[in-house]
């Protein structure tokens, strides 16, 4: 971590190789077993003081995340400020705002009491947006939290993971008071009931006899093959009106992805057999989850996470209640999480589904120089002499790469890395082709075009028919 420093390592009796030619204070730590200790012994003190502060159930540190855990994540909820902190809220708005319009159009710097005063208003509206949104108390009770080594080596603080041994497990209760747990029936006094009942008078009837047929048992079950057949008239009857109504389709299709991308168990929350998966990126990638674009990708989903419904029995009335421009970015977000352009060698038979990964990547204009770098960890490291001494010829011409042709792998890579910085060069397997109809005018502007706005909303109302 960038906290721990050289002095703790050698107090601890670890060793640094030091040569002549290493700058004051460098080298190399001899023992990276004892490095990695202090390293956890400091994310687990972070840990405890997460936990004295928050009152998480449990917390665990970890050098690297540990993505395979299996836990359902809580998100923190919109919640409503007290009277006294909406009221302290609009008082340091309409502050700041007096403020700023007394001093705007001054020629002459802030004095620094009022200088520091828009510190302290900024200090106390940041505070206060940071109250709007919380955990559940009861999540807290039996959730826990994650501290890590983030990439750019601080540490990272994931909270909200509950065990399966600590989710609420809610008995299914029948009319007449008895319990089903686990599908054994139990009656009010913790006794298992057998598959023998009770008739009206008191007296056991085997569930194994059978009854008579009473005509005017109107209470009594349809065969099952009777309801197989009701049924199934009924979903071809759905099919083809859903089919007639591309709105109510859009709703029941982001219905579908949005309870199994959001809920533990969402997959039998639905009626269209559609299974969103999503590849597991760090089993390919080592160090992903901890990018810029890996962190984005995650607040936004936090993001949705915590507007959705607590129950997934209310996610219908909430999806249908999206206006449209909402709605979309639902799909979005939903369909984005099941993108899977990774090459395997194994998997020759995927080349038309990375051919549409590539057209896909046309058709959303992707910039892979915004997401990647040439490094020596990324590229330079780990292709051969030739590769990179191509990929500076490439960039900057023959000039530059015959500067760097006669060094060493290791110099030769690192040399490469000061040389491509800034000039956007891309292996050819991160390269978006630009489209056929994309003119040379057009190419620089057509980078930064802003996606375009839904349509308006008279689409809404049509939307709003399905939540009622």
């Amino acid at each position: 971590m960038r906290d721990l420093r050289w002095r703790a390592y050698t107090e601890a009796g670890g060793n640094i190789i030091r040569d002549l030619f290493t700058e004051d204070r460098g080298g190399f730590f001899e023992d990276p077993a004892l490095l990695d200790r202090l390293a956890v012994e400091k994310l687990e003190r972070i840990a405890a003081e997460v936990q004295e502060a928050e009152g998480w159930k449990w917390t665990a540190a970890y050098l690297d995340f540990p993505h395979a855990h299996g836990m359902r994540r809580a998100y923190p909820r919109l919640v409503e400020l007290s009277k006294a902190d909406a009221a302290a809220y609009d008082a340091a708005q309409d502050e700041h705002e007096r403020l700023t319009a007394e001093w705007e159009d001054a020629d002459v710097d802030l004095p620094s009491e009022v200088d520091a005063r828009f510190a302290e208003l900024d200090a106390e509206i940041e505070r206060i947006d940071a109250m709007r949104h919380a955990y559940d108390p009861d999540e807290i009770a039996c959730g826990g939290v994650f501290v890590v080594v983030a990439h750019d080596g601080e540490a990272r603080i994931e909270r909200g993971f509950i065990r399966a041994e600590d989710e609420a497990l809610e008995p299914e209760a029948a009319d007449d008071g008895e319990t089903v747990i686990d599908g054994v029936r139990v009656n009010g006094d913790g006794e298992i009931i057998d598959g023998d009942e009770q008739d009206g008078e008191g007296d056991h009837v085997s569930a194994s006899e059978p009854e008579e047929e009473d005509g005017g048992d109107d209470g009594k079950p349809l065969p099952d093959s009777l309801i197989r057949d009701l049924t199934a008239h009924r979903t071809l009857a759905l099919r083809l009106t859903l089919g007639e109504q591309p709105d109510m389709a859009l709703i029941a299709v982001i219905h579908t992805l949005a309870a199994q991308t959001f809920y533990k168990g969402g997959g039998e929350a639905h009626c269209l057999e559609i299974r969103p998966t999503s590849n597991y990126l760090a089993a390919h990638a080592d160090g992903i989850e901890d990018t810029a674009a890996a962190k984005m990708l995650a607040d936004r989903h936090a993001g949705w996470a915590a507007d959705m419904p607590r129950d997934v029995a209310d996610l219908w009335g909430f999806v249908a209640g999206l206006d449209y421009a909402s709605l979309m970015a639902l799909l979005a977000h939903c369909a984005s999480l099941t993108v899977n352009a990774v090459k395997l060698p194994w998997e020759s038979n995927k080349r038309r589904a990375h051919e549409t990964a590539d057209k896909l990547a046309t058709a959303v204009t992707l910039d892979m120089t915004a997401h990647w770098t040439p490094t020596v960890r990324a590229y330079l490291g780990r292709v051969t002499k030739a590769h990179i001494l191509a990929a500076v010829r490439e960039a900057l011409g023959d000039e530059a790469a015959e500067r760097i042709a006669d060094k060493k792998k290791v110099e030769m890579a690192e040399a490469a890395e000061q040389l491509l910085a800034g000039t956007d060069w891309l292996p050819p397997v991160l390269r978006t082709e630009r489209p056929a109809w994309l003119t040379d005018q057009q190419a620089d502007a057509f980078a930064t075009v802003a996606v375009e706005t839904a349509p308006e909303a008279q689409n809404d109302d049509h939307f709003a028919v399905a939540a009622e």
